[in-house]
């Protein structure tokens, strides 16, 4: 697939600012649970790069590759926690509310194992995970997971050390 168009080097400032938001964003979740968010939204979007990008984050902190496979049938795969299944529901309920808002179940479940914050910290992540997904679909994005992994831990030094 070739770029259409290089969404950092078009608005530098804005694309800073929205890696900055997806970073502090993503810190605030157990790691991952954030990263199945992210591979299951992804699969939903049908965004090959955050796929791939996630897949080798997810693999990176230990997940196995039997939960990365089933992802997209987690509903069948006994391999997920409760708590994991009520984020995953969350996440297929707002990544495909257009398809109807029929999300109240999986609130309900959400609910019985969240808190208000990590609720709110979730849809955040779901958010920002969607928001992602558009950008590489739309302007035909894919790069190595390991450039990405450089630029977060520059980025996150950088935010350290102000």
């Amino acid at each position: 697939m070739t770029a259409r168009l290089d969404p950092l080097a078009a608005a530098p400032s804005l694309m800073k600012e929205w890696h900055r938001a997806s970073l502090a964003i993503a810190s605030s979740l157990d790691p991952a649970l954030a990263e199945l968010i992210e591979i299951r939204s992804s699969q939903i979007n049908g965004c090959a790069n955050c796929i791939n990008m996630h897949s080798t984050y997810a693999r990176e902190r230990g997940e196995t590759e039997q939960r990365i496979y089933l992802l997209s049938a987690w509903r069948e795969a006994p391999c997920y926690t409760d708590r994991e299944r009520a984020a995953l529901g969350w996440t297929e309920a707002l990544t495909r509310i257009s398809e109807g808002h029929t999300h109240e179940a999986a609130y309900v479940a959400l609910k019985d194992h969240f808190t208000e914050e990590e609720r709110v910290k979730l849809t955040l992540m779901i958010n920002i995970i969607n928001g992602w997904n558009r950008i590489a679909v739309g302007f035909g994005g894919f790069v190595d997971p390991a450039a990405v992994k450089a630029a977060n831990e520059k980025a996150s030094n950088k935010a350290a050390a102000a």
